[in-house]
């Protein structure tokens, strides 16, 4: 049975009340690698459905949601019913609001057919293999006998997956998205294992891929760190890469619910109530934006909503979604807002999107950045990182495979590793520059968000609060 025939069936075993079917079918392949040597490869494919089930009774609308992989034909109707009775036993959704219905012009519309250039709910689901990897793995190959050469040794993987997405309601509502989505990161480590640096790369189809650029990179960073210069904890002049500016920012992202700001949990509630929206945020006149039709970053363009949340509703499943600024001109814009948040905060609706871009008046690389540093930091990647105060969005973490000293416009020494505490709304009032806005993969967040852009950027007083053993 197709995803589609899976939608259809489960909507029509709905007995009570309204409800949300949507039937994910994802197919992925990977590559590892360790020593300049190819060790594994792999395929796979997995299905999940989710039965939303919508309950009207006199005390409010309640909702029961049951997700579960590997559905076979003959428990549709089990899981449909599942769900009706966690509905039938919750307690009235906070967030409940009128499902919306084909045609609404808050729906995202495919009464016309599908986009160009997207797939229609008829055709068949996208699927991925071993295939994708053609050309990048003999890159691979290439960029093996070039660090046995020099003297490294390459270790890392490389992934690769396309998920298509079926969204289908008792209001009329049939919606289809594939989300094609990958990524490669390689580890260089010299031949006695005492250097160490990382790269790494999103992309949708490994076409934009340079492997031997990626290496070359590596072998740069090697060479930068056959000196070392052991340096103290404090505050430094940063250069942070766009890599490590996506992995802060992606987790602003994250806590910039519109919801928590509103009960005065967040760094973005308002002293005595209300939210920071309108607030300026940033020295620089900076803008951090969501877009799904960003050329090479393109997500969801409407809600694809599996269960309820603080950020998210179930109810809002279908929303069109459209450009956001949440942060404009070094001004905060707009926070993540489900329609229920709009309506109790005055809010516009603003859900969430899946992709983020930081875009400033810099136009520079991160090398023309090096060159006119005077004494600084510079850092390759950020790990590890965790929340220590939400009313200050206060992070802490670790530095990664490669911590440089620059002094005088060049990278002279590796220094060593530091813990970090610092707040990435903070540390926008101290950005004194930025640089050209590139595709970047976060290292600490690559497994949930791949698709960001971000510029490097110059922050005055880093907190390095501590020296780190980690290496």
């Amino acid at each position: 049975m197709t995803p589609q025939q899976t939608v259809e069936r489960a909507l029509a075993a709905a007995r009570s009340g309204e409800c949300l079917v949507i039937a994910d079918e994802t197919s992925s392949a990977n590559l590892r690698w360790a020593g300049n040597t190819l060790t594994t490869n792999g395929v796979s494919r997995s299905r999940q459905l989710t039965v939303i089930a919508i309950s009207k009774g006199g005390e409010g609308t309640s909702a029961g949601v049951v997700s579960r992989a590997g559905v076979r034909d003959d428990q549709i109707e089990d899981v449909v019913l599942a769900a009706e009775k966690a509905a039938s036993e919750s307690s009235p959704a906070e967030d409940a609001q009128e499902l919306l219905r084909r045609g609404d012009r808050q729906a995202f519309g495919m009464e016309n057919g599908a986009p160009a250039g997207r797939p229609g709910w008829d055709d068949p689901p996208g699927s991925t293999g071993i295939g994708v990897f053609r050309g990048f793995s003999d890159a691979l190959g290439a960029a093996f006998d070039a660090a046995s050469s020099g003297g490294r040794k390459l270790y890392g993987f490389a992934e690769h997956g396309l998920t298509s997405t079926f969204l289908g309601s008792s209001t009329g509502l049939r919606l289809r998205h594939d989300q094609p989505g990958g990524k490669v990161e390689i580890n260089a480590k010299s031949a006695d294992l005492a250097r160490s640096a990382w790269v790494g790369q999103g992309t949708r189809d490994f076409t934009d891929v340079d492997v031997g650029a990626l290496d070359a990179d590596l072998a740069r960073r090697l060479d930068w760190a056959q000196r070392r210069v052991d340096l103290p904890a404090g505050r430094y002049e940063a250069l942070v890469p766009p890599a490590a500016v996506a992995d802060l920012l992606i987790y602003m992202y994250w806590s910039a619910g519109a919801k928590d700001a509103l009960d005065g949990r967040t760094v973005f509630s308002k002293p005595g109530g209300g939210t920071r929206v309108g607030e300026r945020l940033a020295s620089l006149p900076l803008t951090l934006r969501s877009d799904p039709a960003v050329p090479g970053l393109e997500s969801a363009p409407f809600v694809i909503a599996h269960v309820s949340g603080r950020n998210s509703s179930v109810f809002d499943n279908g929303l069109a979604l459209h450009p956001t600024a949440w942060i404009s001109g070094g001004e905060l814009a707009a926070l993540i807002a489900t329609r229920h948040t709009a309506q109790e905060s005055g809010l516009p609706v603003t859900p969430a999107i899946g992709n983020l871009a930081l875009e400033g008046p810099g136009t520079g690389s991160l090398e023309d950045m090096i060159a006119r540093t005077g004494r600084g930091l510079l850092l390759t990647c950020l790990w590890y990182i965790r929340e220590v105060d939400p009313q200050t969005l206060l992070l802490t973490g670790l530095t990664r495979d490669g911590v440089y000293l620059v002094e005088n416009g060049e990278v002279t020494a590796a220094v060593n590793n530091f813990r970090f505490n610092e707040s990435p709304v903070a540390m926008l009032t101290r950005t004194t520059e930025v640089g050209h806005t590139v595709p970047t993969l976060p290292r600490e967040w690559s497994d949930y968000f791949t698709r960001a852009a971000m510029p490097p950027a110059r922050v005055e007083g880093f907190n390095m609060s501590s020296v780190s053993q980690a290496s």
